[in-house]
């Protein structure tokens, strides 16, 4: 203000982190106001632990069948969140000129980014508050060192986050829509998350013991059920996956 009380404008952009903090909770609002997302987020991972918990439809193994399941639903909120509902949404976005207009905007693209991925981690906190209280109703005792959980969770959402990306920045939305529901199912039945791996041919368990999803699941399944310590054949693969994904989103991922 002026000594005659004027107020003196000053134009410029605000501070990054502010800007990020802003982007990032428009996106966050903008997944959970988004009913078809919901429905890929929440409830569908909450229906497939209530219902394969309760109706004794597959062969878990020895010991509670939520044991056997709630690490794997996890990972499946977390494939979901990272992977199949970002690509979508960031797909669409591109499609329709969004991503472009935000590319020429103050916040830089890595800031963009950024900003996406806090909202992809805000909705899977969300997604494991809920996931795991339906679960200790239903009678789970998960076991282990929370840090090894937390670290195979980080990954995890590097991973998918990487490979939602790239799909996202290189098909037209359309393909993107598909290609993200089929890939989805495909890992849903073949990734460990409901049906043991053990219970595929041997040719194929070991093809599908590298996939993210069986990474996770099986990580999470070792610390969580079997109280083991730090994974690190399924971390080591999240790691790689993690890398690839998302240094090839980078590369190849464009905005128009």
């Amino acid at each position: 203000m002026t000594a005659t009380g004027t107020f003196t404008p000053r134009p410029g952009a605000a501070p990054l982190p502010r800007m990020i903090r802003a982007q990032a909770a428009l996106e966050t609002r903008m997944l959970l106001r988004n009913g078809e997302q919901l429905l890929l987020t929440v409830i569908i991972p909450t229906l497939l632990l209530v219902l394969f918990s309760a109706v004794d439809i597959i062969d878990t193994g020895a010991g509670s069948s939520v044991d056997f399941l709630a690490p794997g639903i996890l990972a499946l909120a977390v494939m979901s969140t990272a992977f199949t509902g970002q690509a979508i949404a960031t797909g669409f976005e591109r499609r329709y000129g969004v991503l472009k207009r935000l590319a020429v905007s103050p916040l830089p693209r890595w800031g963009l980014m950024t900003a996406k991925t806090c909202a992809v981690l805000v909705t899977e906190v969300l997604q494991i508050v809920l996931l795991c209280a339906v679960a200790f109703g239903l009678g789970w005792s998960p076991h282990g060192n929370p840090a090894a959980v937390v670290l195979l969770l980080i990954l995890g959402t590097a991973a998918f986050s990487g490979l939602g990306l790239l799909m996202a920045g290189t098909l037209k939305a359309e393909a993107t829509l598909a290609a993200a529901n089929l890939v989805f199912l495909l890992l849903l039945v073949g990734g460990g998350v409901i049906v043991p791996l053990a219970k595929f041919p041997e040719a194929a368990q070991s093809v599908l013991g590298l996939l993210p999803i069986s990474a996770l699941s099986d990580g999470l399944r070792d610390v969580l059920q079997h109280g083991a310590g730090i994974p690190w054949p399924d971390l080591s693969i999240l790691a790689v996956w993690a890398v690839l994904g998302l240094g090839a989103a980078a590369r190849f991922f464009r905005w128009e």
